[in-house]
């Protein structure tokens, strides 16, 4: 079998209606289980989080809205709500908290979690032009 050919066989296995809405959805699980598992820590470490972000220059009092939205947002990748919608306010927030709690790329660890959230942006970049697939909500309610 030529390269070509195999080349071609792979991309249809790949990219078959029921692999890729596999796909999809253990790709929204993935990218939503950091910001899931974060907004748990932060609710368990509540005043050492807080007092983290003071130490950055931003308010406390923006905590429970952080908590909220990085739960809130995994919950609604998941389950594949509001998809694109939730992709890109993820891919703006990584952006952000990237360059505010990791913007000294002098130092190797905060350079390394500067890039893993801008990694994390292009993904959900491409899951916001992509959308949620079949298996979602979304798939459900624009029928």
């Amino acid at each position: 079998m030529s390269s070509t050919k195999l080349l071609t066989s792979v991309d249809q296995a790949l990219t078959g209606p029921n692999l890729q809405s596999i796909f999809d959805i253990v790709g929204r699980v993935g990218l939503a289980a950091i910001f899931l598992l974060a907004g748990i820590s932060k609710v368990q470490n509540f005043s050492g989080t807080a007092q983290y972000m003071a130490s950055v220059g931003l308010s406390e009092a923006l905590l429970p809205l952080v908590i909220a939205f990085e739960i809130g947002a995994a919950i609604a990748l998941i389950i594949g709500f509001q998809t694109r919608l939730v992709a890109i306010s993820l891919a703006i927030f990584c952006v952000v908290s990237g360059f505010i709690f990791h913007g000294n790329l002098e130092d190797q660890m905060q350079f390394i979690l500067f890039y893993k959230n801008i990694a994390m942006a292009g993904g959900f970049l491409v899951l916001g032009a992509h959308g949620a697939g079949k298996f979602s909500l979304d798939a459900k309610l624009l029928r």
